[in-house]
């Protein structure tokens, strides 16, 4: 099977909104863009083709069909498939993901109500995917006010950075031809915090041993894609912060999430949490070990 970029569609606009993200990022990547709508209640295909009058799916056909006739004209030379799932979204996502270099769903944002409906699908299949998944908010992502292209940003801790969240990350820059941002957020400790401000000697010391580790995480990958300007940032205050802040105008911003937890739950990270309900860009999150 060809590699493939799976996006959910269920007719929304934010999921209409992933579908033109996903088919720029299959395009730019080489791949083919799956258009997937599951609902538990499509019927079985009959053994001969019914008339759009008794076709119990005709509308979930359409809805495909419809999408990717629009796909399909503005990027006349990429693939794009579209699958009908009988059973539960949830279950088709993370399953298809199995089987998808990546998997794009729509995301209705940050607001509280609207945060547990994304909830229903999206943040079940991003903490149990065991792919990248992106989501894409019905805006699309902003853009710098120059115009460019915008960047990629790359949240990173430096216990364990992770091998597939900075491959991903560089990938992404490189198919872009757009610059890559590290950033790496460390709240000033209890100790260092002055009525006047923060301990210069204390800031300067972990500011200094955190860029030395993050360039350390960073050679190997820099040196597998050299074409990719990198640039890393030490912020101090909270990671999730730090990120949000230098996600600003970003074109994608790149967060992970451990694949493997004691007890086996799967679990978003605060970073992660901040990023999916108030980043403005679409967020790639990645499962690593």
């Amino acid at each position: 099977m060809q590699p493939v970029v799976t996006v959910g569609l269920d007719g929304s606009p934010e999921s209409l909104a992933a579908a033109r993200w996903a088919a720029d990022e299959a395009e730019k990547r080489g791949l083919a863009l799956r258009l997937l709508h599951a609902w538990p209640l499509l019927a079985p295909e009959p053994a001969r083709v019914a008339a759009p009058e008794v076709d119990q799916n005709y509308w979930a056909k359409r809805l495909v069909h419809t999408a990717q006739a629009e796909l399909q004209a503005h990027h006349p030379g990429l693939t794009v498939l579209g699958t009908l799932v009988p059973e539960d979204a949830q279950v088709a996502l993370v399953r298809a993901a199995a089987e998808s270099e990546m998997v794009v769903l729509g995301s209705r944002g940050l607001e509280t109500v609207e945060s547990y409906i994304m909830g229903d699908v999206s943040m079940p299949v991003v903490a149990r995917a065991g792919r990248p998944v992106v989501l894409v908010r019905a805006e699309r992502a902003e853009q710098p006010a120059s115009g460019s292209p915008g960047r990629v940003v790359v949240a990173l801790g430096l216990r364990t950075p992770g091998d597939e969240l900075l491959d991903f990350a560089f990938h992404s820059a490189a198919a872009r031809k757009v610059p890559l941002l590290a950033v790496h957020g460390h709240s000033v400790p209890l100790h260092a915090r002055m009525p006047w401000g923060a301990d210069h000697t204390v800031t300067e010391e972990i500011t200094k041993k955190a860029r030395k580790e993050l360039g350390r995480a960073l050679r190997p990958w820099h040196e597998k894609y050299p074409q990719v300007e990198v640039v890393d940032s030490v912020r101090l205050t909270s990671p999730a912060k730090a990120v949000l802040k230098a996600a600003e105008g970003a074109a994608l911003l790149v967060v992970g999430r451990r694949a493997h937890r004691r007890g086996g739950t799967p679990h978003l990270g605060p970073v992660a949490h901040a990023a999916l309900h108030h980043g403005r860009c679409p967020v790639a999150v990645v499962p690593h070990d």
